[in-house]
């Protein structure tokens, strides 16, 4: 395990980015948001994806240059196509531009289509925070989800993200999917070399599939599928999982006349040619000075967060976590020990270095 320095990796991130094609501006919002994600400690997001996006660049079906086209734009909403962009950098400007109208209407909301994987969902979120306004967005993903009853991957991972402010040490973001876990968990569980756990996934006759290498292999063959929030049975709550995602399946692609579903899976239709992922996203901005003071607001969701943190934990567990704390902590430790990088993350590293000329890195 070696441990790099958050700045030399962030400019790794951009030089790559850059070398690939992206304007220097542009690769700075890309970089921004994949070392947002390292520092945050969710490592399946962050330096981690780099090869994802170098390799699906170099493939033709993700765009160096990102061109948006405005479809709609009325009031307080707009709808826009990202012509398989840079999705680090349609996302940016869409709630940027849902800022925007919030600050005119009170709210702001725009819709994305044909745009491409764009990182974590707090990153967006923190944009309007920064504001003292809430953030919220979705996504949908390539098919990888089965639904309650089923054993065919058909839903994205389809993440929920909402943000605000709050009178506390760190403000409230709860960024997560609507299955048990996502693919990128899956991929670092690959590099780490590790089993995925029991009750994740199932393969096509209902059973749990463990092997790490085979799922992410089976996923993209249809041939396994991960599982909603509350896993196969009812009893345990998959129908609330399952709804979610369905939601944001919805709001990424019916308000923007998007693709959805096996729509997102990657593959033309000979199942073997690789063509862009025509992602869907939801932004909303939600301005708090058109429904109450801010300082109101924001000690009233404090105090919420902290009668949550004070509350009497489960014997044998000493504390109480609320959204956004582990992350917020996490940038604490990373900023200070630096970034982790397991084995196999350096040998992609490694792969892109020599590929591009760069000698930034040197382990």
């Amino acid at each position: 395990m070696h441990y790099l320095p958050v700045e030399t990796l962030y400019n790794f991130m951009q030089e790559v980015f850059i070398r690939l094609g992206v304007p220097a501006e542009e690769a700075k919002i890309c970089s921004d948001v994949l070392i947002e994600s390292d520092l945050r400690g969710i490592e399946s997001h962050g330096i981690g994806r780099l090869k994802m996006y170098y390799d699906r660049i170099k493939a033709g079906i993700q765009y160096a240059q990102t061109s948006i086209d405005v479809l709609s734009d009325r009031a307080a909403t707009a709808v826009w196509d990202g012509n398989h962009g840079m999705g680090h950098v349609i996302a940016s400007r869409a709630m940027q531009n849902a800022i925007d109208k919030a600050k005119i209407y009170g709210l702001g909301c725009v819709t994305v289509r044909n745009s491409t994987h764009y990182g974590i969902c707090g990153y967006y979120a923190s944009m309007a925070i920064k504001e003292n306004m809430i953030g919220i967005t979705f996504t949908n993903a390539r098919p990888s989800v089965a639904p309650t009853n089923g054993v065919e991957p058909l839903l994205g991972t389809n993440p929920i993200c909402f943000g605000c402010p709050a009178d506390y040490e760190f403000p409230f973001i709860y960024d997560a999917a609507t299955s048990i876990s996502q693919r990128g968990k899956i991929e670092v569980l690959a590099r780490e070399e590790k089993d995925t756990p029991e009750g994740w996934a199932i393969d096509l006759e209902g059973e749990s599939v463990t092997d790490t290498a085979k799922l992410l292999v089976d996923l993209v063959k249809k041939k396994a599928s991960l599982l909603p929030i509350g896993g196969t049975d009812e009893v345990t709550g998959s129908h609330k999982g399952y709804g979610l995602s369905m939601m944001v399946e919805i709001l990424s692609a019916a308000l923007q006349n998007g693709s959805y579903l096996q729509g997102l899976h990657g593959f033309a239709e000979d199942g073997v040619t690789k063509v862009p992922y025509k992602l869907g996203h939801f932004f909303l901005a939600v301005n708090i000075d058109f429904f109450t003071d801010i300082l109101s607001f924001k000690s009233i969701t404090g105090d919420i967060m902290h009668q949550m943190a004070v509350s009497k934990t489960i014997p044998g567990r000493d504390k109480i976590f609320i959204a956004g704390e582990k992350e917020y902590l996490s940038s604490i430790k990373v900023k200070a020990e630096g970034i982790p990088i397991v084995p196999n993350l350096r040998k992609d590293i490694e792969v892109m270095q020599q590929e591009l000329g760069i000698e930034m890195i040197k382990f």
